[in-house]
């Protein structure tokens, strides 16, 4: 795919991967095209599609873009109840349209494990992109949500999470990153991207190898889902994580040095539309904050840029 010719109004594509793919369709508009679809991961259907729309949305605002329409990405057993499948649209339609965007259409297939998302179509200024290749010395990286969802949700599935933790977890996830993308871009930020499977450690090295800089993150200053911490003490395992810790944890990509064996499961947690991860400027820490505050995002500074080889370090 990477030898198909590339029209230069693509500005984001596979030849300068990023969260989302941008077209540009005048000097001042450009058009955000993404798409992601999973199978649930809670029980309730409504929040189910609420939590599917919100993840599919978050690659537009990580751009600093705005959501416009979406198309729904479904797949369903064929002995499931369709009132169901009906539930999971409500909660995605009322996201979407909570996000200022409608559901224009969508497809769905039979398939033995249900699955959703969206097909999202969002527009942003080119001059206002929000990248991932941006971060540069000296910037501080600020954490909009906290972490946690994966081992949450997995204790959930092992029926071993209490119902408040599980309200916590779904919680953050439906919280949409559109006021958290406005601010970045009112503050005129110019780096980010959104926390979601690759985990907090990896998207961060993402942001570094991408920039070619160095990532250096507190761990202790990383704001922690209500019980995540206490099921990562309890060894959990699952899929995603050991897919991180396998390709991430190298002591290349990401070193962590003094972190106990919890928090480094944290660190390394697949998210599901988790928050955005910022580089700052001294310069316009001022106006994030003020930004920030206005729109009620709870913004944490996690850590900082510098200077030398890509990669993450992670501290106490």
């Amino acid at each position: 795919m990477r030898e198909q010719k590339t029209p230069a109004e693509l500005l984001v594509g596979l030849d300068v991967t990023d969260d989302a793919a941008v077209y540009l369709v005048a000097p001042d508009i450009a058009i955000v095209e993404t798409l992601d679809f999973f199978p649930p991961i809670v029980d309730d259907a409504y929040a189910s599609g609420a939590i599917g729309a919100a993840n599919a949305m978050s690659d537009v605002y990580a751009m600093g873009g705005e959501v416009l329409f979406a198309l729904n990405i479904a797949a369903w057993p064929e002995d499931a109840p369709l009132a169901q499948l009906e539930r999971v649209f409500q909660g995605a339609t009322d996201k979407v349209a909570e996000a200022g965007g409608v559901i224009a259409g969508g497809h769905t297939v039979l398939d033995r494990e249900p699955k959703y998302g969206l097909a999202v179509t969002g527009r942003v200024h080119p001059e206002h992109m929000l990248l991932k290749s941006r971060l540069r010395p000296g910037d501080a990286l600020w954490l909009t949500k906290p972490i946690g969802t994966g081992v949450l949700t997995t204790a959930h599935k092992n029926g071993n999470l209490e119902a408040a933790d599980l309200a916590s977890a779904i919680a953050a996830m439906v919280t949409l990153n559109r006021a958290a993308a406005e601010a970045a871009v009112d503050a005129e930020l110019h780096a980010a991207t959104d926390v979601t499977g690759f985990s907090l450690a990896g998207h961060a090295y993402e942001m570094a190898e991408r920039s070619s800089v160095g990532v250096r993150i507190q761990a202790s200053r990383v704001p922690l889902l209500p019980g995540s911490r206490k099921h990562a003490e309890s060894g959990i395992s699952f899929g995603g994580l050991e897919r991180n810790r396998s390709y991430f944890d190298d002591g290349t990509r990401v070193r962590f040095d003094g972190i106990d064996d919890a928090l480094r499961t944290l660190l390394l947690d697949p998210q599901t539309s988790g928050g955005l991860l910022v580089g700052v400027p001294a310069a316009h820490a001022a106006a994030w904050q003020q930004e920030c505050a206005t729109r009620g995002v709870p913004s944490v500074e996690v850590g900082e840029v510098t200077a030398g080889s890509a990669g993450v370090t992670v501290v106490s």
